[in-house]
């Protein structure tokens, strides 16, 4: 029964997955049919991930009252109906209506699993189950490549539904697994701390910071890697340019796919700071300055496997580093910092790219890449002097 529940964990995160890279792999195109500018899609995103850190906020409140299989369902039902709603939308306005349960549908089922998966299984266990979340965003901007090669980018989102309401049925018909799961029952945050409290704790304040950063470039990749290669290469066909939105979600999957072998033996923190020595290579691949696109997209690709491991590696280690009375409130705050990063930093390189260039996008990256690096070492001094 515990490895079932695993495996419905991680069909959860491909769930969870599968709607964050559908807006940048579509709007080359979807802003043309709306009639915006490019950076308009910075609007969409940053209330999409308003809605997220709202329910992130409340996720330890709702971990306490309710059972983390029943925040999943609900969670998934909302990701489904914003979906469908982006599918429908014939206006640029229609899709901040849906924006808002698109986003709720994200925070809360991220931050109980993060939390249930953490206090409960291995470091190894994490980066699988952060791995599938990256299977979930690869599949759908190839989805997308599909429906604007053969039918239109609504379908794309109509696509993505269906496999979502697939999900969703399996997800209800597992509830009772977790009753007999890797805690005996669901309930993990009857005992746990509020959000003020866990804020005094040394190390969690920095570690916020360094988790905004890393979210930051992580989600300005997720938004804008396609419309990268549309503006430093106008030759490549507008089917390969959407599919090479997944570039970096397939960097991350595989990131968290080798690290899920290494990690229990290597550790977190040792596994993040060879994370973002990979990632640093990759991105000075992509500020090469070359005309074809396959170095550029190399680049990419290894600057989302070096990614791979920071983000589970840091959730995993909140009981470890706060304890496990912290941990919900912990991971919750850091979830919503996370889309604090999501929300803001791709809309303000959205700005920076109309007046400057798209160009300007590796430099952009690198900055958070170095803010991630300086923060996550000045928590791990905070906690060891503790």
């Amino acid at each position: 029964m515990a490895s079932l529940l695993v495996a419905v964990i991680y069909l959860a995160f491909v769930s969870l997955g599968l709607p964050d890279s559908l807006l940048g792999s579509a709007w080359p195109v979807l802003q043309v049919d709306f009639g915006v500018p490019s950076s308009y899609a910075g609007y969409v995103s940053m209330t999409i991930s308003l809605m997220t850190i709202f329910s992130a906020l409340l996720a330890p409140r709702l971990i306490k009252k309710f059972k983390t299989g029943s925040i999943v369902v609900v969670s998934i039902f909302l990701t489904i109906f914003g979906l469908l709603g982006f599918s429908f939308s014939t206006k640029y306005w229609m899709l901040f209506i849906f924006a808002v349960p698109y986003g709720l549908g994200a925070g809360c089922v991220d931050s109980a699993l993060n939390n249930y998966v953490a206090n409960h299984y291995s470091s190894s266990v994490m980066n699988f189950l952060h791995c599938f979340y990256g299977l979930g965003a690869v599949i759908s901007p190839n989805i997308m490549a599909l429906a604007l090669r053969y039918a239109h980018w609504n379908d794309g989102y109509r696509w993505t539904a269906y496999i979502q309401i697939g999900i969703l049925v399996i997800c209800i018909l597992s509830l009772p697994l977790w009753k007999t799961g890797a805690a005996g029952d669901d309930s993990d945050g009857s005992d746990s701390a509020g959000i003020a409290e866990t804020l005094k704790v040394p190390g969690v304040v920095p570690t916020l910071i360094a988790f905004f950063a890393y979210c930051a470039g992580e989600a300005t990749c997720f938004l804008w890697t396609s419309s990268y290669f549309a503006g430093t290469r106008p030759d490549m066909s507008p089917e390969l340019v959407a599919s090479f939105g997944s570039l970096i979600f397939g960097g991350l999957m595989l990131g968290r796919l080798i690290s899920g072998f290494i990690s229990n033996r290597l550790g977190d923190r040792l596994l993040i700071r060879i994370g973002i020595a990979i990632e640093f290579i990759g991105l000075f691949m992509i500020m090469l300055p070359l005309k074809g696109y396959a170095v550029a997209a190399a680049g990419f690709l290894i600057a989302g496997t070096g990614m791979g491991p920071i983000y589970p590696a840091i959730q995993h280690m909140a009981p470890e580093n706060f304890g496990k009375k912290y941990s919900a409130a912990a991971i919750g705050l850091q979830m919503a910092s996370a889309y604090v990063g999501s929300t803001f930093m791709p809309m303000v390189f959205g700005k920076l790219q109309q007046s400057i260039g798209i160009g300007i996008m590796p430099f952009y990256l690198i900055l958070f890449a170095v803010i991630n690096v300086a923060l996550l070492e000045l928590a791990y001094r905070k906690m060891k002097k503790r």
